[in-house]
């Protein structure tokens, strides 16, 4: 009985200790959702005050009308294009690079993965000025095609959707080959099927990634009709340096949708990602 009561008391300590954890790290996202639902100019800061005063959805009115300071639908819409077109396009391009790398026998392929590999090595913020001056001679800038064609290549997504293929049998690749299959043929028909939970996993990866990158769209958006969330946002803010209800209705609302993408899809991240191996 002492031993089966040490047990329980570890396990009620360790409870204790995660709930804790998780309430700290939950408070801040509490915070916002609360004072987002108050009236304009209240006091946010106080805790007394914050439960005290009257609730309202001003806030959320005043950033969603059109003729509003905030420009959240489009900043919203850009957001939604750059993260769909970049998301789709990088896996469609991963899945034919981890398909080769891993399937076909080619000169020079284990220097491709491994400069494919070599750019998970490399920091952002090292390119981005010769990429700025690329871009920029282009005349691209406050464009989407600035927004979505630098970010399209992702080397985890690549490494990701390469260790599951190449957990992939050779027997059915060498069975779709003898029925006269060709390597696209096999990863229309095989490798695309077989591999929906990766790249369901991976694609996750890539929109939040995409939604919160602010660094590269802050250089190349300098319009504020091509501002993306996380660029606009703080612009938006900076209006209301002593308002803050009005900015974290923005918040809540700009959060809203990577939430729900990860919500909708979180079991194929843990499946996908079992599936490779990666722990």
């Amino acid at each position: 009985m002492g031993h089966v009561k040490r047990i329980i008391d570890a396990n009620f300590w360790a409870y204790l200790i995660g709930y804790a954890l998780a309430l700290i790290m939950v408070a801040p996202l509490l915070w916002m959702i609360i004072a987002a639902f108050k009236q304009p100019g209240s006091t946010v800061t106080v805790l007394g005050e914050l439960f005290t005063t009257k609730f309202s959805l001003d806030s959320f009115i005043q950033v969603l009308k059109p003729d509003g300071t905030a420009m959240m639908w489009r900043w919203t819409l850009n957001s939604v294009i750059v993260g769909i077109v970049q998301t789709g396009v990088t896996v469609l391009f991963s899945s034919w690079a981890a398909f080769a790398v891993s399937r076909i026998d080619f000169k020079g392929k284990t220097f491709v993965f491994a400069l494919i590999l070599a750019g998970m090595m490399v920091p952002v913020e090292s390119i981005v000025v010769p990429l700025f001056d690329m871009i920029k001679g282009l005349g691209w800038t406050n464009s989407y095609n600035a927004l979505i064609w630098p970010g399209m290549m992702l080397p985890l997504a690549f490494l990701i959707l390469k260790q599951f293929i190449d957990q992939l049998p050779n027997e059915l690749l060498e069975a779709a080959k003898i029925d006269g299959a060709n390597m696209f043929t096999i990863w229309w028909r095989m490798i695309w099927p077989l591999s929906t939970s990766s790249m369901a996993a991976v694609s996750i990866f890539i929109f939040i990634q995409s939604w919160n990158n602010l660094l590269w769209p802050l250089l190349v958006a300098q319009k504020t009709s091509m501002m993306t969330l996380p660029v606009g946002i703080p612009t938006f803010q900076s209006i209301f340096a002593t308002d803050l209800a009005v900015p974290m209705a923005s918040n809540v609302l700009a959060s809203i949708p990577a939430i729900l993408v990860f919500l909708l899809f979180q079991r194929h991240i843990i499946k996908g990602i079992s599936m490779t191996g990666i722990k």
